[in-house]
């Protein structure tokens, strides 16, 4: 059997001569040399030895970078170009089945003095195994399940670390990019990585307690960082690259950092960033003033802490996604995310050894849910894909080519896979999960239609996780979120009387303070009038309002400032757009109010078209006609207008808030352009 030796660091671009001869000591033959920029350095005879040498060990890494990919045994000789190497070899991938797909090469990483369980990490073990082990037994789990009591953690010494000393050759994190090339990184060459970036970041002058803006893609780095402030206590503050220079330029001051890091292709948008603040540059040459990340390779890969970290200091300050007003900045400590991220990983279903892919942008909470935190504490690997251009085809294409175990998507996601031939996916992952916005009936149909399978929903936010939800084996409720999840005491209440909603009924969605929830934020940072304001009455608020029937099954209603009234009918947006959204035209879609001197508001609907679609009268009259039949007379779409996108935050949530001042501004104007009116078409 032979190994392909390859380096995929900042130097892996090196040249230089090819060298034939036996590696010292071994009498194994070495071929060294670089092939080209796919980083294959040379071939080596595994079977003669028990892994990479150590004389060889900085060249070691645990995927190929190249156009092709490579299968873990074939039986070209050691002088064989890549090219030549067939794509369709059959082989086995970590105890999965054979198969004629290709897959990522992994082998051994690089050594390095992984670190042993502390007691912290045996009571967060203790609890992940409780839920892994009855993962289909809600009741017992509801009713059993305690948080663990930790005083000290620290997620990346004492659990991501320990998980790497047990299985260092798994992948924790596997990238493919828009070529579909794909490379993996074992959970052994991340702690030991991640030791060196922690050193690195020590040298900067980066000390607990300190912050971070990571203003990151979806690459490697974000990982490393990540786990690099973790070990030093310092606290991330993950950012969208979508921000703009003067919302950059808040953030930095809102959160009074003086760090930050992102790609060398934004560096532009720091320009209003205040001076002081250390930047950090990824990628090409940075700018005059920028610190280049490259330099974190030349630091000690073995980290040694200042001392145990609290559990109730500060590990992540999340800005929130923002769809009613200015974000606000969520303090979450060292155990508020990475531990109570073990209700979010009970809902994923995600297990030990899966493929974990979830479609969601840096920057934002469900990123860290589904991309960090959750598969992370399940020992599984994180798929990542890059596209450049979504495409339903090609995303169920990389599904089936790595064998996806559980897979997660927001509601922008699953409208537009609904578009395609589902029945190009082979292998339907065992786990469907959608967060972000309630899914639409429609939806969930026509994926369980296709793939024998049922989207289950989940409901959270920034400021928690999850904390109801639909979870595995469960009967699943179409249209609803599902049940509170283990560790989480939530209520509904009035919002008007501020009285608990008992039995089946509707109310804002609250979680009881009596209880603890290891899952919520430690507060808003630097804001106590607003951490006040959220915690008032003994009682979180989260600000939506959910319905329960007579099973406990909670069903998204709406936010409570989306909520309206039209001639004194109370209307969710939520329930309009479902109705709207069976109809074959209408691929998304918004409810907001349109002022009205009669009714006080009518219901106006924002409408993306599906393919073949047009945006005319024809399309209007058959979505007003529909209308009509599926949706109470209170309810029924009074105006209509044909959009090409709505506006979305980051996390894809639609900021129905824009769409509202937008209306209202146009009815001020007197303005009809674009619009259709119900009472044209009677």
């Amino acid at each position: 059997m032979f190994l392909a030796i390859c380096y995929t660091g900042v130097r892996r671009y090196r040249t230089g001569p090819v060298v034939d001869g036996p590696i010292p000591g071994t009498g194994v033959a070495l071929q060294l040399g670089m092939e080209d920029a796919s980083g294959v350095i040379g071939w080596l005879d595994a079977a003669s030895v028990g892994g990479v040498p150590r004389p060889f060990e900085r060249l070691g890494q645990t995927a190929v970078r190249s156009p092709l990919r490579v299968p873990r045994t074939c039986s070209a000789p050691p002088n064989s170009r890549l090219a030549r190497l067939g794509q369709n070899s059959r082989w086995s991938r970590d105890g999965h089945r054979a198969t004629q797909r290709s897959q990522p090469l992994r082998f051994h990483s690089m050594s390095h003095p992984l670190r042993t369980a502390t007691p912290a990490t045996d009571a967060v073990r203790g609890a992940r195994d409780f839920l892994l082990d009855n993962v289909y037994d809600y009741d017992k789990v509801v009713r059993e399940f305690r948080w663990p009591q930790l005083e000290e953690f620290n997620f990346a010494l004492e659990w991501f670390d320990v998980v790497a000393g047990e299985h260092p050759d798994r992948a924790a994190v596997t990238i493919v990019d828009s070529n579909l090339d794909a490379t993996s990184w074992s959970y052994a060459e991340l702690a030991r990585r991640s030791d060196q970036v922690a050193n690195w970041l020590t040298s900067l002058g980066v000390r607990r307690g300190d912050s971070m803006i990571v203003m990151l893609n979806n690459t490697i780095e974000l990982w490393e960082i990540l786990l690099g402030l973790l070990k030093v206590g310092a606290v991330a503050i993950p950012t969208s690259t979508l921000v703009s220079d003067i919302d950059l330029a808040w953030r930095v001051e809102t959160a009074d950092t003086r760090f930050a890091i992102a790609p060398a292709s934004l560096a532009a948008r720091f320009h209003l960033v205040r001076r002081g603040t250390t930047r950090v540059s990824v990628g090409e040459q940075p700018d005059d003033g920028w610190r280049s990340y490259s330099e974190s390779y030349d630091a000690p890969d073995t980290f040694v802490p200042d001392g145990p970290t609290p559990a109730d200091s500060p590990s992540l300050l999340y800005f929130t996604s923002g769809t009613t007003a200015h974000p606000k900045l969520v303090r979450h400590t060292q155990v508020s995310y990475p531990v109570g991220h073990l209700s979010t990983m009970f809902w994923l279903g995600v297990r030990p050894g899966d493929v974990h892919l979830n479609i969601s942008s840096p920057g934002w909470g469900k990123h860290a849910w589904s991309n960090f935190f959750s598969p992370f504490l399940a020992q599984a690997t994180v798929l990542i894909f890059n596209y450049a251009r979504f495409s339903a085809e090609t995303l169920m294409e990389v599904m089936d080519s790595h064998e996806v175990s559980s897979f997660c998507a927001p509601p922008t996601v699953w409208r537009m896979l609904i578009q395609a031939d589902l029945s190009r996916l082979s292998r339907p992952p065992r786990e469907l999960v959608g967060a972000g916005e309630a899914l639409n009936p429609e939806v969930i149909n026509k994926v369980r239609s296709a793939w024998h399978n049922t989207i289950r929903d989940g409901y959270g936010q920034t400021e928690m996780t999850c904390c109801v939800g639909n979870s595995p084996g469960q009967p699943v409720r179409i249209g609803a979120m599902g049940r509170p999840m283990p560790g989480y005491a939530v209520v509904l209440k009035d919002p008007a009387t501020d009285v608990l909603v008992e039995g089946a009924g509707e109310g804002e969605i609250c979680l009881d303070l009596r209880v603890h929830h290891l899952g919520l934020m430690g507060g808003y940072h630097d804001a106590d009038d607003l951490t006040a304001e959220a915690w008032r009455g003994g009682y979180h608020h989260t600000g939506d309002i959910g319905s329960r029937d007579a099973d406990g099954y909670i069903t998204y209603v709406g936010r409570a400032d989306d909520v309206f009234k039209a001639s004194d009918y109370k209307i969710s947006p939520f329930e309009v757009e479902s109705a709207l959204m069976l109809h074959e035209s209408v691929v998304e879609c918004a409810i907001v109010p349109s002022p009205d001197e009669v009714r006080g508001a009518v219901p106006k609907a924002y409408i993306c078209l599906a393919a073949g679609w047009q945006a005319d009268r024809h399309t209007a009259a058959a979505v007003f006609e529909h209308s009509r039949r599926t949706l109470n007379a209170f309810q029924l779409v009074r105006i209509i207008e044909f959009v090409e996108q709505l506006p979305k935050t980051v996390s894809s949530k639609t900021r129905r808030v824009e769409l509202r001042n937008l209306e209202a501004e146009r009815v001020a104007a007197g303005s009809d352009e674009g619009q259709y009116y119900d009472r044209d078409f009677r």
